[in-house]
């Protein structure tokens, strides 16, 4: 069966964030294999769209203490409106639950179609850093709430996303939906190491640590850094790389300078280039990803599919699946046990190696194989969503 489909969320390049890298490979694989499917999305000034796929944008303005993020505001945008609500959608799928999401449920519920709403983030988290109250925060999160017990079906990325949902008051049922990879090794894993090497200046032996994902103070990049300072101290020597941007990437970099660190870290900022970015992930020997604020992150599933293992940080979300010592790291929220145990972790490289090998077996899967599972969900929700609304 043929589908149109739209996935709608509130970020997509240029703006990559996990959620943009969900939606953009949902609606790739949608496309190719299952009818058509559309991404909807809120503007990007001076960005022209390239993709396999239809992308339709609406009005937009910047959040400010939120760069390089945008509100979206469909209200300003009649030409849109028209158009999104001509297209003949057999369901809908929400990644987020503000301005894009808002705008899936008023189709969905115009057309009389399922709505799936996915849960992705710690919401509340980013409420408390835009209010500074925890009273608008829970507020807010009570809002979100409601959206997401009008729709009809609900997804987490994983188990502890699912529970999380669960602490914020959402008592219907959750199916886990798993996210994916597009990473796969090239033939030729020389010649974009040798690639890497040259633009980062890098000698072919040169240990290589590795930060991907929004520069935001959620992702405890601040404890990152005052870990990389006590490395150092220690005697290590690194090449640490930040790829990406963020509100705090300014004060990250002044951080670094403080620390007299300048000669061991490089930000590369945003990398949008997909060839780039794997090659990054097959050079590094260690991706750190502190975060106690990423659910599932797929950056760690990217580090996997080429055999980078991550250094998490142990009971988050974003450890989920990983055990110590055999397809992953595990370590303390804290930058001399981060430090430490990076330390001990660099003197044995083969090690390093042996788990990321396990890494690559056992945390990714491609996005076309999810997929497959994703319009087969969607099949089952809406002949579900009919036989409901003929009773």
């Amino acid at each position: 069966m043929r589908l149109v489909t739209g996935e709608f969320n509130d970020s997509f390049p240029p703006i990559m964030d996990g959620v943009a890298n969900v939606v953009k490979n949902y609606a790739y694989w949608l496309n190719k294999k299952y009818g058509s499917c559309y991404v909807i999305t809120p503007a990007s000034p001076n960005y022209q769209d390239n993709e396999e796929f239809p992308v339709l944008r609406y009005y937009s303005v910047p959040l400010p203490t939120r760069h390089p993020y945008r509100c979206g505001i469909a209200g300003l945008d009649r030409t849109f409106l028209k158009r999104v609500r001509e297209i003949p959608f057999d369901i809908v799928h929400a990644h987020s639950p503000f301005s894009a999401g808002g705008i899936g449920l008023d189709i969905a519920r115009r057309r009389n179609i399922p709505i799936v709403a996915s849960f992705h983030s710690k919401y509340y988290d980013d409420f408390k850093l835009a209010f500074k109250s925890d009273f608008l925060a829970r507020q807010a999160v009570k809002k979100m709430i409601r959206f997401f017990d009008a729709v009809d079906d609900i997804w987490a990325v994983n188990e502890t996303t699912k529970e999380t949902l669960r602490g914020y008051g959402y008592k219907g049922p959750v199916t886990v939906v798993y996210n994916g990879t597009d990473f796969t090794l090239p033939e030729n894993s020389e010649k974009e190491l040798a690639m890497v090497n040259k633009r980062l200046q890098l000698s072919p032996g040169e240990l290589v640590l590795l930060f991907v994902g929004q520069h935001t103070w959620q992702k405890n990049v601040h404890m990152l850094i005052e870990s990389l300072h006590l490395l150092k101290q220690k005697g290590a020597k690194f090449k640490m790389i930040f790829a990406g941007t963020g509100y705090a990437a300014g004060q990250m970099k002044t951080l670094v300078k403080e620390l007299e660190l300048e000669e061991y870290v490089h930000f590369m900022g945003v990398v949008l280039d997909r060839d780039l970015l794997r090659a990054l992930f097959m050079r590094a020997d260690l991706f750190l990803f502190p975060s106690v604020y990423d659910n599932a992150p797929i950056v760690v599933k990217e580090a996997a599919a080429t055999g980078c293992p991550s250094v998490l940080l142990e009971k988050t979300s974003a450890a989920e699946g990983v055990i110590d010592n055999y397809n992953g790291f595990l370590a303390h929220n804290d930058a001399g046990l981060y430090a430490e145990r990076l330390f001990k972790l660099i003197a044995d490289r083969g090690k390093i190696r042996q788990v990321g090998l396990a890494a690559q077996e056992t945390i990714s899967k491609g996005w076309e194989e999810l997929v497959d599972d994703v319009y087969e969900n969607y099949l089952e929700i809406i002949d579900r969503y009919k036989v409901k609304n003929k009773s």
